[in-house]
């Protein structure tokens, strides 16, 4: 048989072994990060607490941020050169301002004639987009855009001595709609490019940067501005982009995860908590994305999707139980308290059809047991109630209640 030549990337290295061997190099990575985390959890007593699954080991490796910052110090140097053979008046922020500054305040009625203001945007774009080149609100330490050279520089542009531009001057948008051609025009490739929706600190740090635009700009942020629309679908194509290509969990028989040692049972509960922690980071999204969306991401492609068919594979039991409290904690409160009538949300009947089953399992379980074992089945019952209630299920909690013979639900909804 013929032998197929190795394909061989730009280095001269075979491509399959490289990838393989970078594979296997992330994996081991992974895995210590792993063990450092248990052992320390395991000395400061939180073992019990941790669920694997939920943290962040799987969101970054030392050899990815590592190519990272060496990649962003050659940009850095990179940038430096951009202007290096440009005199000083064609490229300093400062000094084109100053010259406009000058037409504005000398010429007026030539200056409004030219429609300056309306360019003035257009102009700077390229100058601030050079200051914003390594900004990134997914990091940690990023900087406040507000305080950097280019905002102050333009704050006050076209101010005279006493500080206030005239009502109707155009270039009292002008920092505003650099905010739109610039800020969100970047924002929209980093949320593509750049952010994990598995990642809770950047889904934070992205929705808490969008509330405060929000706040901050209210005239470029909101539903009619085409760059906010773009910026809002994109975060909508890049989460279900991770639902489809990011997120397994598997269907194990349920004899295969009886045995809570196994590689397949460990496997299974990280996968399940890694997806909840998606839905609790679709969930951050409330306020900001419309409610018919966000509930079609988070309820119908994550809950009923995933997380719904993975707890019908399991038996029923306190585990599933402490599942669906983690799952009903990400639910927004506001959600339900419009809500009139015995029912829930329509996306959530499923969920709370599972809910009333796991009830009744856990009572047929119990039956023939010790009574320590009937308790514990009654207060896990109770529980359910409970989940049930913050969710406003009335017509379920009233036929769970009916069956186990818990006749006062009153305690029980007033602790939701």
């Amino acid at each position: 048989k013929a032998v197929m030549a190795p394909s061989l990337d730009s280095f001269g290295r075979d491509r399959t072994a490289h990838q393989e061997h970078a594979r296997q190099r992330r994996i081991a990575e992974r895995e210590a990060r792993r063990t450092r985390r248990r052992q320390a959890r395991e000395q400061n007593g939180k073992r019990i607490e941790h669920r694997e699954g939920l943290s962040s080991d799987d969101e970054e490796t030392s050899t990815d941020i590592t190519s990272f910052n060496m990649e962003r110090d050659r940009i850095v140097r990179e940038c430096k050169k951009v202007f290096e053979d440009v005199m000083e008046d064609f490229y300093s922020l400062d000094s084109i301002k100053s010259h406009f500054e000058v037409w504005r305040r000398d010429y007026a009625d030539c200056y409004r004639d030219a429609y300056i203001g309306l360019c003035l945007p257009k102009l700077f774009n390229p100058l601030v987009r050079l200051q914003l080149i390594t900004w990134s609100p997914l990091e940690a330490e990023c900087a406040n855009f507000e305080y950097m050279l280019w905002f102050e520089s333009l704050l006050f542009y076209g101010c005279e001595e006493h500080g206030m531009l005239p009502k109707g001057d155009v270039d009292v948008s002008l920092l505003p709609a650099i905010v739109e051609k610039v800020v969100l025009s970047k924002l929209s490739v980093l949320a593509e490019q750049v952010w994990d929706p598995l990642s809770n600190s950047q889904t934070a740090r992205l929705v808490g940067f969008i509330r405060r635009l929000i706040k901050g700009y209210p005239t470029v942020l909101h539903g009619d501005n085409r760059y906010t629309q773009e910026l809002l679908k994109t975060i909508v194509l890049r989460t279900r982009r991770t639902l489809d290509e990011d997120v397994f969990l598997p269907l194990y028989p349920k004899n295969v995860l009886e045995n809570k040692n196994s590689d397949a049972y460990l496997f299974y509960q990280r996968q399940f908590w890694s997806c909840t922690k998606l839905l609790g980071n679709v969930l951050q999204w409330e306020g900001v994305l419309s409610s018919s969306c966000l509930r079609e991401l988070a309820l119908d492609s994550t809950l009923n999707r995933y997380i719904l068919s993975a707890l019908q594979t399991t038996d029923a039991g306190e585990d599933n139980v402490q599942k669906c409290q983690q799952v009903v904690e990400c639910l927004p409160a506001q959600w339900f308290s419009g809500l009139k009538g015995q029912q829930t949300l329509p996306q959530l009947e499923p969920f709370c059809r599972y809910l009333t089953h796991l009830a009744n399992s856990m009572y047929r379980c119990s039956l023939g047991g010790s009574d320590v074992e009937r308790r514990t089945a009654k207060e896990q019952i109770k529980e359910v109630i409970k989940l049930l209630g913050h969710m406003n299920a009335l017509d379920h909690i009233i036929t769970v209640a009916a069956e186990h013979g818990i006749k006062d639900i009153k305690p029980l909804l007033d602790a939701k």
